[in-house]
């Protein structure tokens, strides 16, 4: 029987263009498909702020941070908490994927043309033992353009494929089915889109004019995950994490619904960890919206007053940028959904940042000028338009006018002035002092300890009060949908396996529909900078297994 390809690969997105990049490499036809537009090619990566988790690396060395595989690997172990029998292949996938972030991940993508912005971000830091969860040491690594940038390559190796007549790319194509012959499952099925002209992010059309049959010796799942479907967030919410949201932001379009895991699923794919997820608690919504209910996350410096609906500060070590699965746990099971930053606009001005490709022009366009524009400005100018139109944004000189445009936000008024003035207050008394019990104030003044946060990340100690460091800004925070955790179970070779731990013969799995390998390499939670690795990762992982499988 006469096949279409060696390989199809379902899902053009970063872990779907690593994995074709290599089969392109090692000569084999390729036919790539995606239910989206070309025009959103790269899928969520092209949105990223470009975060690449690197483990003792030239920019670590130069910022004078001493970091090695033990400690990542300690890291991502207290991180991840293991502890089920399917997680036999995620921490060996995570095992897997430590050796590569501290060997040669770098070298394999400098080689490529990807480089990185001097100094190295230190997101999710923890707050607990040294055994526990988060990052021990700075290992975000952003990249010189931002997501479009660890893109470009593996768009241009496969594009360089198409040339050679060794990729056939197919948009618009919905897969709907997956079946076999002779024991392998060697056909993807599904309908025709009509065409979209859809800008990147948008909704397309979801109008059918055809269907398609596709036959090739193996098959590579990279179609992403669930964070697009929020009833299926919903249904697969870990009561762990309280009473699902009502209602949510999103961190990624529509198109991300998750439904090719269930198609993998029917075919014989086991999928686990399926209540595992990852979603932001630091989500605004866009001002400038892409896509339908755009949500935006801040990435916060350590400064912020983080408070809950009524006005309560979040308990230790919950402060910003520390524990973000900690952290909603804690919010869910306050009975609301929501919480408040409160600072000023020093603190603004060097803290926030937000996270995507379009909301940092500067880096995305590496432009070194604009990057000096940005650290000059009183507040970075994609900052300053969410304070100036952003609907979860109150900007007042003076604290009653701040509370009462925080109450006229909520469905309830539940901020009470006098009590807020005296949390803020008391927090403001022991800024004077070099010694304090507030631990909050301790980790600010060890965050500039760190050269990098000093530099550019952290504002310096000082009364929130102070008229001088104003006008006071309060940001409503909601919960942001993101990333899958869990997924179809793989082996080292990203071979998909059955619910009894036998490959699925023809089917291979990377990117977030393997919960970026193993069905769920980041196990209960996650270090930051470790998706988009884990999409390259995978993928690279498994386009090379499938191209040496089939001899």
């Amino acid at each position: 029987m006469a096949y279409d390809a060696d390989v199809i690969v379902i899902g053009a997105g970063l872990a779907g263009l690593a994995a074709t990049a290599e089969l392109v490499d090692a000569g084999r036809k390729v036919i790539l498909l995606d239910q989206e537009p070309e025009q959103s090619i790269g899928g969520q990566a092209h949105w990223s702020f470009g975060g690449l988790f690197f483990v003792d690396s030239p920019e670590q060395r130069r910022m004078r941070i001493r970091d090695s595989h033990a400690l990542a690997l300690q890291d991502w172990m207290g991180t991840a908490a293991f502890d089920r029998p399917e997680d036999e292949w995620p921490r060996k996938w995570a095992e897997a994927y430590v050796d590569f972030a501290s060997g040669e991940k770098r070298a394999w993508l400098h080689a490529q043309g990807v480089r990185f912005f001097p100094v190295v971000g230190w997101a999710e830091r923890g707050g607990y033992d040294a055994g526990g969860h988060g990052n021990s040491v700075p290992r975000f690594h952003i990249t010189w353009g931002t997501g479009p940038g660890v893109v470009e390559p593996f768009e241009r190796r496969v594009r360089a494929g198409v040339a050679r007549g060794l990729v056939q790319l197919k948009f618009r194509h919905r897969v709907t089915g997956l079946a076999r012959s002779g024991g392998t499952v060697d056909t993807v099925t599904g309908e025709i889109l009509e065409p979209s002209g859809a800008e990147r992010g948008k909704a397309s059309s979801r109008t059918v004019t055809g269907a398609f049959e596709l036959r090739a010796q193996a098959v590579i799942v990279t179609s992403g995950g669930i964070g697009g479907n929020h009833d299926l967030v919903r249904a697969n919410w870990p009561e762990r994490l309280g009473t699902a949201p009502r209602t949510m932001v999103s961190g990624v379009p529509a198109h991300v619904d998750g439904l090719m895991l269930g198609i993998a699923e029917d075919a014989g794919a086991n999928l686990i960890n399926r209540d595992r997820m990852w979603h932001y608690t630091e989500g605004i919504n866009n001002w400038n919206p892409v896509w339908n209910n755009h949500g935006i996350r801040i990435l916060p410096g350590p400064s912020s007053l983080w408070l809950d609906a009524r006005g309560n500060r979040l308990p230790v070590p919950l402060f910003p940028g520390f524990d973000t699965l900690g952290t909603l746990e804690h919010i869910m099971k306050t009975g609301y959904e929501y919480t408040w930053f409160v600072l000023d606009q020093k603190i603004i001005g060097k803290e926030f940042a937000l996270s995507g490709s379009e909301q940092n022009p500067d880096l995305t366009g590496k432009s070194v000028r604009d990057v000096f524009v940005r650290a000059r400005a009183d507040v970075p100018a994609p900052v300053k338009a969410f304070m100036d139109h952003g609907v979860d944004f109150v900007v007042e000189k003076d604290l009653g006018a701040l509370v009462r445009g925080m109450n006229a936000l909520t469905k309830e008024p539940l901020i009470d002035e006098a009590a807020l003035r005296c949390e803020i207050t008391s927090r403001d008394r022991e800024i004077a002092n070099p010694f304090t019990k507030d631990l909050q104030i301790t980790a600010i003044r060890g965050a500039r300890r760190y050269l990098g946060d000093k530099l550019i990340r952290t504002a310096t100690p000082h009364r929130i009060l102070d008229p001088k460091a104003g006008p006071l800004i309060a940001v409503r925070l909601n919960v942001l949908t993101r990333k899958t955790l869990g997924g179809l179970e793989t082996d080292l070779s990203a071979r998909v396996l059955t619910e009894g731990g036998d490959p699925l013969d023809g089917v291979y799995a990377a990117g977030e529909a393997a919960g970026f390998g193993g069905g769920g390499v980041h196990g209960y939670r996650s270090l930051e900078g470790t998706f988009l690795g884990g999409c390259l990762f995978s993928g690279r992982t498994a386009g090379r297994a499938a191209a040496k499988a089939l001899g």
